[in-house]
């Protein structure tokens, strides 16, 4: 029986729909990323009126011609996205052995993580039953429990780490091994690699950013000091020369979603 289930996740994996599913996704999450650049962009400039999250991009959406129906195209996009990456933790990695390969895996399980709670958020943003509460309620919740602090902590430091890989990425562009080889060559390769260069530096600055909000709350045990990515973007703002990182940092996000409509068109996986 187990042999034959993976026998299925190794059709699957190779099958040539999943390739389909997987672009599509990457497109929708590519469109996530450019929203979130363009709403990072107006906050450097000065306006303060929208969210520069997943969620904020999505409700700003809404307002756009065919934005509902944008949105739940982002949610199929993300439920295919998690889809791969289900197959992958359960069969994928073949390649790898041992520590490599549970490590591989478990990065599979994270960014499927990632995709459904961009999906979700689409879900509820599209229904219109998205919930008030914010990130810090959340962290309050895990910070009265029994250790909380010490998880809340250790999340940040998880968070930290993984901005840190994404810069890593970016440094020595073990990015490329996303794209085919035409997707690497010529003048539009090399565009693609400076997209994916400066994406996943910008994006690592920001996730670790995001880590560090999570450790100060740990370290002075206040909820309200952690937050996501929209709080993560207005400490930058409140730096000295803020609105020009906040810039630079918008750039790269939307590098980062150009990355991926390249990768999508160029899928190697």
């Amino acid at each position: 029986m187990t042999r034959k289930a993976g026998d299925a996740t190794d059709r699957a994996e190779s099958s040539d729909w999943l390739d389909h599913a997987v672009r599509a996704g990457l497109v929708a999450y590519g469109v996530v990323h450019l929203m979130i650049a363009w709403i990072a962009l107006q906050l450097a400039l000065g306006d303060q009126s929208g969210s520069a999250s997943s969620t904020g991009a999505l409700q700003q959406l809404t307002d756009e011609p065919f934005g509902e129906l944008a949105i739940w195209l982002i949610a199929i996009g993300m439920l295919l996205l998690v889809v791969w990456r289900v197959l992958e933790a359960v069969g994928g990695h073949r390649g790898e052995e041992g520590k490599d390969l549970w490590l591989k895996r478990a990065s599979s399980v994270l960014k499927g993580v990632i995709y459904a709670v961009i999906g979700w958020s689409a879900v509820q943003v599209a229904t219109g039953s998205g919930s008030k509460g914010g990130s810090d309620d959340t962290t309050a919740t895990v910070m009265n429990m029994s250790g909380g602090q010490f998880m809340v902590g250790l999340a940040g430091v998880l968070v930290i780490a993984y901005g840190v890989g994404q810069i890593v990425r970016a440094w020595t562009e073990k990015f490329r091994e996303h794209l085919t080889a035409e997707g690497k060559s010529g003048e539009a390769g090399t565009a693609y690699i400076w997209f994916g260069k400066a994406g996943y530096a910008a994006k690592g600055v920001a996730i670790g950013i995001v880590g560090g909000l999570f450790l100060y709350a740990a370290y002075t045990h206040q909820a309200k000091k952690s937050g996501g990515l929209d709080q993560a973007l207005h400490k930058v703002l409140q730096q000295p020369y803020g609105p020009v990182m906040l810039g630079v940092i918008a750039v790269g996000i939307g590098c980062y979603g150009l990355f991926c409509f390249a990768r999508a068109r160029h899928l190697s996986r």
